[in-house]
């Protein structure tokens, strides 16, 4: 969550405003907007209370809010022309291009909300929230060494918050300090201990240690918190593989492949558990399917010509019939 917008005055509209950043803390969204809209109206030139009733909205919303989950989507696109309208309020309000640099990411436009969270962050340096989002836009732009900067000062101004630890798990994994990454996640699951994303990188992070008694039961709690992403079902089922449960690998790749038949990891992840049981055509059948979803994708080639040589080796050692 965000921190609050109330100012800390006594000022009646400011009074509303730290209503209003209760109730959202609380995730009580229309309570939330119910305290901004009265802000607003005791204040209609402050933009404390728009950005507001704009993060209550997004939050109130079906969009997924990962970078360039929804490009293009006209709910973001009416949120972002409110922020904007905000600004025109107040240009140095650092509130405002935190949530346009947020709305930009969840845009796909990562150029432009990195513009506007540096700003931020320039307008409040000691903002967790701020660096925060600023890490993340740098890791959208592939500047991982700078988003782990930021990510780590958000969780330090920011301790507690499974959010910020989160974000400085998936800085750590991406610049291969993966013992690191796994201290992050660990804090955050402790913090947290019904997120499902919390679960599922923590369970991530111990497969790239190789530490699969660790990981599974992470990974099955995140399917059991959220069994309708697809994702986690297909990371638990890899590491069943790497358990040598094969059965379980086998129908639980197949049970994401069915919950997101597009998501390429899941065939990826079935068709090796086939060839590892030795079901090679329906190996093929899965690798083809990942390749087609995504031609380029070197996983699926690199299976497929090490299947190529399993059936060719195969074919070399069974004897001529007499």
């Amino acid at each position: 969550m965000q921190g609050g917008l109330a100012r800390g005055s006594a000022e009646p509209f400011d009074v509303e405003l730290a209503a209003g950043d209760e109730a959202y803390q609380a995730d009580d969204l229309s309570g939330a907007k119910v305290h901004y809209e009265k802000a607003r109206k005791l204040a209609p030139k402050d933009p404390a209370p728009q950005i507001g009733l704009v993060r209550v909205a997004l939050a109130a919303s079906d969009v997924p809010t990962d970078f360039a989950s929804a490009p293009k989507s006209p709910s973001v696109l009416a949120l972002l022309r409110k922020v904007d309208a905000a600004l025109k309020l107040d240009d140095t309000y650092a509130p405002a291009y935190v949530e346009r640099g947020r709305l930009l990411l969840i845009l796909g436009s990562a150029p432009e909300a990195l513009s506007a969270l540096d700003r931020a962050q320039r307008l409040a340096p000691d903002d967790a929230e701020t660096q925060s989002a600023l890490g993340v836009a740098l890791l959208a732009t592939g500047k991982p060494a700078e988003a782990l900067t930021r990510l780590r000062k958000a969780a330090e101004l920011d301790p507690d918050s499974p959010e910020r630890l989160t974000n400085l798990g998936t800085a750590h994994l991406i610049q291969g300090e993966v013992a690191e990454a796994v201290r992050a996640f660990s804090r955050a699951a402790t913090l947290s201990p019904n997120d499902a994303k919390v679960h599922g990188d923590l369970g991530t992070a111990y497969l790239a240690l190789n530490q699969i008694a660790k990981a599974l039961p992470e990974l099955d709690r995140a399917v059991a918190l959220a069994p309708e992403r697809a994702t986690y079902v297909s990371n638990l089922s890899y590491a069943y593989f790497l358990a040598g449960q094969l059965d379980l690998a086998v129908s639980t790749a197949t049970k994401a492949s069915v919950l997101d038949p597009k998501l390429g990891s899941a065939w990826i992840n079935l068709g090796t558990a086939l060839a590892k049981k030795g079901d090679l055509p329906a190996a093929e059948r899965a690798y083809q399917r990942a390749l087609a979803l995504d031609p380029s994708d070197p996983r699926a080639k690199a299976n497929l010509a090490e299947l190529a040589e399993m059936k060719r080796a195969k074919a070399g050692s069974t004897p001529d019939k007499k």
